[in-house]
């Protein structure tokens, strides 16, 4: 909404007509709701990533009164040069590229069962979101229990006296790979039902008519869903994708309590938390933080691009 000054006539503009005061206050007004969250806004979000930019371009020193010399885009090459923070990026890009195909796929099913007139629907709902609000820091824990080395672990106990396809237990984190089973594992259940319930508005403004219509016409259920619900949801599904793609790169609660980063466990946000708070090298660590807000803008910004392309195609 835009508040508008009245239109001043010629006469009295000849005349040198001032604004009056409710007219001054229409004009204000817009800048009253704006101020308070800008401010916010620029608290909270822009002076911590101007001061993240400042000091990953220097070696900075958190002693106070000490010199933190300008070294410019040495942080950078560092990083970029660093066969461990390749490693960090190589191991977020497989969590994001395991997690958000499933998640995505899970959820839109779920979605669609949900959509119908499904008994009890609305305890299933409430079922499958219960994860999404539960503390990152409770179900990391509950996860490393799960995949606990011991033979008490339900994932051990699954193996061994369910599946019978291993003999001794796993020892799930001290091998990189095996570790990520579990923390992939923990990132599509809690995420599952945030991508259930976008999906799940999306499909319920979908108007009822056009699958009466394509079912009229002889189409079946997943004919009305792949020429009917998609393409009606096809916004959705592109928000659904760039936001898990986001998520998945900023991943770090998981594997902070899972793994700790060790086994070479590492992704951009341990790396940066360590270099941080464990190294002190808060110079590298803000530019192990700004390379990956470029990777993740630019992966947006592409992601962005394509779809809208599809769209129109």
């Amino acid at each position: 909404m835009t508040a508008t000054v009245p239109p001043v006539p010629r006469a009295a503009a000849a005349a040198g007509w001032k604004p009056t005061a409710s007219s001054r206050r229409s004009t204000l007004a817009p800048w009253a709701f704006i101020l308070p969250g800008f401010i916010i806004y620029a608290v909270v979000i822009l002076y911590p990533a101007v001061q993240t930019l400042n000091m990953s371009l220097h070696e900075w020193s958190i002693v106070p009164g000490a010199d933190s010399p300008w070294i410019g885009l040495d942080n950078y090459f560092r990083a970029f040069n660093d066969p461990e923070f390749i490693t960090s990026l190589v191991n977020a890009g497989v969590y994001t590229a395991v997690t958000v195909p499933i998640q995505m796929a899970i959820g839109l099913g779920l979605a669609l069962l949900l959509n119908d007139h499904l008994p009890g629907r609305t305890l299933f709902r409430v079922l499958f979101y219960l994860p999404v609000v539960t503390s990152w820091v409770v179900v990391s824990l509950l996860f490393q229990f799960i995949f606990s080395s011991s033979a008490e672990g339900l994932a051990n106990s699954l193996l061994i006296d369910v599946l019978h396809v291993a003999d001794e237990p796993t020892s799930f984190f001290l091998n990189r790979w095996t570790a990520y089973i579990a923390i992939c594992a923990l990132g599509i259940w809690k995420g599952l039902g945030w991508s259930m319930l976008i999906f799940l508005a999306a499909l319920t403004a979908v108007p009822k008519e056009l699958h009466e219509a394509a079912a009229l016409d002889g189409a079946n259920a997943w004919q009305r869903f792949r020429n009917v619900s998609l393409p009606a949801i096809r916004s959705a599904v592109a928000t659904v994708f760039i936001l898990l793609v986001i998520g998945g790169f900023n991943v770090f609660i998981s594997v902070m309590l899972m793994t700790g980063g060790e086994n070479d466990t590492h992704v951009p946000l341990t790396m940066m938390y360590e270099q941080g708070f464990r190294f002190f090298d808060f110079g590298y660590g803000s530019a192990i933080s700004f390379s990956l807000t470029i990777i993740v803008l630019g992966l947006s910004a592409f992601q962005y691009w394509w779809t809208k392309r599809k769209t129109k195609l």
